[in-house]
């Protein structure tokens, strides 16, 4: 493939005309900011950036220190969920007379369990072009991690902060076949997982990544009682922020049957017996496949 073919593909521009400005008049940019790690502030967002007449940011003070910290001068304007509806139809004034404004949140992707709804949906029915310009976002980033079923996924945000509302929630999510997200925060994390295991079961497996990005970051994948005696080894593990995947109710009794036989399976090949038997006794225990027993057992077996 020949350089040009290559930016053609990926839409690079070639020259330096092309990359004088990155904004167009009376366009809406939702841009995605880092969720931890400064590094993962692409280049194209820092122009877009630094080259939008405003931001509309949900916390101008948080927002004030990142943009400074990449030299970007722009005017701020706030927009958080107290005040977005109230503001959205300046804002749309803004774009109409042919300003460009970009749409930040505290971390990661606008829109995703942060505010900016009410000033997209505004854009949209004016019928003003609203660019994204990608990046960071916990919620994927935890389900690329997370080793549980990626193809079909509900994205649920924080669960009710109130005990009673969060297990109601819980309860209304036990029977859905896809993969759960939603993020919580320290002080709940602990009773979160504790109602996972009373309202979901303890053989539901979870993942659990906190601090994505940052330097303790950290991800933990167990069934859901595994998770919390693990929580509770260690008071550092419920600080800072999480998400949660959870395996999808279809996937649950799968994913339990392959975690058990692998159990028993290590116990049998510690015991002496042949990678065949110990396959073949631990499918039968366990009710997982005996084929992926017996392939687990191969790999194991030099360990034993």
């Amino acid at each position: 493939m020949s350089f040009a073919q290559h930016n053609a593909q990926y839409d690079m521009p070639t020259s330096a005309a092309a990359v004088s400005r990155a904004v167009q008049p009376g366009h809406l940019y939702v841009v995605a900011t880092p969720i931890g790690n400064l590094q993962d502030f692409p280049p194209r967002a820092q122009q877009v950036l630094g080259e939008v007449d405003a931001i509309c940011a949900e916390d101008t003070r948080n927002s004030a220190g990142l943009l400074a910290h990449f030299g970007i001068q722009r005017p701020l304007l706030a927009l958080h969920e107290h005040n977005e509806t109230a503001i959205c139809a300046q804002l749309i004034a803004r774009l109409r007379a042919g300003e460009s404004l970009a749409l930040i949140s505290d971390a990661g992707t606008p829109l995703i369990s942060d505010p900016g709804f009410a000033l997209v949906r505004a854009a949209r029915e004016a019928q003003l072009p609203v660019i994204a310009i990608p990046g960071p976002c916990a919620a994927i980033a935890a389900l690329s991690i997370a080793g549980l079923p990626s193809d079909r996924f509900v994205f649920e945000g924080f669960l009710p902060a109130k005990p009673n509302a969060r297990r109601e929630r819980l309860q209304q999510l036990a029977a859905e076949t896809r993969t759960l997200i939603v993020y919580e925060s320290s002080h709940r994390i602990g009773d979160c997982v504790d109602d996972i295991v009373s309202v979901l079961g303890t053989e539901r497996l979870v993942c659990l990544a906190r601090e994505l990005s940052k330097l303790y970051e950290q991800s933990h994948r167990a069934s859901a009682a595994e998770l919390k005696a693990w929580l509770a080894q260690d008071a550092n593990r419920s600080r800072g922020e999480f998400v949660l995947v959870i395996a999808g109710a279809a996937d649950a009794g799968v994913d339990t049957q392959q975690a058990e036989g692998e159990r028993v399976l290590r116990l049998l090949l510690a015991d002496g017996l042949s990678a065949s038997t110990a396959a073949r006794l631990a499918a039968q225990i366990s009710g997982a496949r005996k084929k992926a027993m017996y392939e687990l057992a191969l790999r194991l077996q030099p360990e034993t």
